[in-house]
């Protein structure tokens, strides 16, 4: 069985799956739920202009909407993933 490499960014798991990604861990109490509204093409690339951000619960016998803990807009991939790195770190920290 091969080892599979899994991306990580300020030592946190990064999953994608389409227009969404998961930044964190299920183990832990909160993830980042990354999910791309807008791209345009730069060059062969979509680059993502518009990002929506999300503080979620990973509790199970929560409801859907009572997950959310805190939402947000970005503009770039990056400024949501740093938004988010905050919130998760902070979230983890119990502040």
């Amino acid at each position: 069985m091969a080892d599979e490499k899994v991306l990580t960014y300020k030592g946190h798991p990064l999953m994608r799956k389409d227009n969404l990604i998961y930044y964190g861990s299920m183990a832990d109490s909160h993830i980042i739920m990354l999910q791309i509204l807008e791209s345009k093409k730069v060059g062969d690339l979509d680059v993502a202009t518009k990002v929506s951000v999300q503080l979620q619960l990973t509790d199970p016998a929560a409801k859907s909407r009572d997950r959310i803990v805190k939402k947000g807009e970005k503009d770039g991939l990056y400024t949501a993933l740093d938004f988010g790195c905050v919130w998760l770190e902070r979230a983890l920290a119990g502040k």
